[in-house]
């Protein structure tokens, strides 16, 4: 049956989600990527699509912008429909050694959102990747020639103006890049027991002002779903 935020029917949705936050990047995503793709959902305009990827089924469906807005949808994946894999892929502000349209598998997400220790008794949760689909990402890229680095991001509540010395302590403990919902994604797989993985694109670098162009984040979009499908499939 349909959810409070999801109004698929159980069978619509499949074992394997990507999740990207912007429901237009979804459609996307099921024009180019998946065979047979129909949509599934749209309720509040959140539209998902379930297709087949070389025989396997797999749904996309956007998540909204932050970890409450994730926290909804992929509570809602795992508990009432039984998904196992989500992939979130998005793009993130990238520090230090990262470049601009470099992939970055997220090893971990620290936050500065009280979300995971609402849940966690007020303690600090490690929050990292299932290694299985951080491994076969590492694999399936490697088989694609595609460059990727693995390491840690930070998932901000603030998109604007938040604490003015963040990025400095971001640098000193070498976080690759910051973004909004990988931490509450993660957090969440560990209580539901699903796997997640974040796969994120550098779209702007924070360190020298660098800006992606709109045409550059879509491909890089398509490439990360692509990165993604071949993980999970392999995972």
């Amino acid at each position: 049956m349909a959810t409070t935020h999801i109004d698929a029917e159980p069978a619509d949705i499949a074992p394997t989600v990507l999740l990207p936050g912007d429901p237009l990047r979804a459609r996307h995503i099921a024009q180019t990527v998946l065979d047979d793709a129909r949509q599934v959902t749209a309720r509040r305009n959140m539209l998902g699509f379930t297709g087949r990827w070389q025989g396997q089924p797999v749904t996309v469906m956007g998540g909204g912008m932050g970890i409450p807005s994730t926290a909804i949808y992929v509570t809602e994946l795992a508990r009432t429909y039984g998904v196992r894999r989500i992939i979130r892929i998005g793009t993130c502000g990238g520090l230090g050694a990262a470049n601009l349209g470099d992939v970055l598998l997220a090893q971990s997400a620290s936050t500065d959102s009280r979300f995971n220790r609402m849940q966690f008794g007020g303690h600090d949760l490690s929050a990292g990747a299932d290694f299985g689909l951080l491994r076969a990402a590492v694999d399936a890229a490697a088989g694609m020639g595609l460059p990727v680095r693995v390491a840690p991001v930070f998932s901000s509540d603030c998109f604007y103006d938040g604490a003015p010395d963040l990025l400095d302590h971001l640098r000193r403990h070498h976080i690759a890049g910051i973004e909004m919902e990988a931490a509450g994604l993660y957090g969440l797989a560990m209580r539901e027991g699903f796997a997640a993985l974040a796969i994120l694109t550098v779209s702007d670098q924070l360190d020298r002002g660098q800006h992606m162009p709109a045409e550059q984040r879509e491909q890089g979009l398509e490439r990360m779903a692509r990165l993604a499908l071949a993980s999970a499939a392999s995972a």
